[in-house]
Formats: structure tokens, C-alpha cells, sequence
């Protein structure tokens, strides 16, 4: 259930504070990576139906 909500927390576009760009361009692609991935699940489901 914690990795459902981490994986919220990185999809919100909130501004993240008080942390460096480097763990800031890190947050980015993160979201890129998981949205990647939640959409490649999303089809791989679609064509198994």
C-alpha cells in the first residue's frame, strides 16, 4: 500500500522544496518512468483481453 502512495506522491505535479535540482531532475524522471510503465501495463492488458 506505501508503494501506492509513492507512486501518487510522484505523479502529483506538486513543486517539490527545499531540494536540489539534481534530486529534482530525478523526481522528473521518475514520473516519466512510472507513467511509462503504468501505460505499457495498460496495453499489454488491453491486447491479452
Amino acid at each position: 500500500m506505501q508503494v501506492f502512495k509513492k507512486i501518487i506522491s510522484y505523479l502529483t505535479f506538486k513543486k517539490d522544496t527545499g531540494e536540489g535540482s539534481f534530486i529534482k531532475s530525478m523526481h522528473i524522471i521518475n514520473k516519466i518512468s512510472i507513467t511509462m510503465f503504468i501505460i505499457a501495463m495498460i496495453i499489454l492488458l488491453i491486447k491479452n483481453i
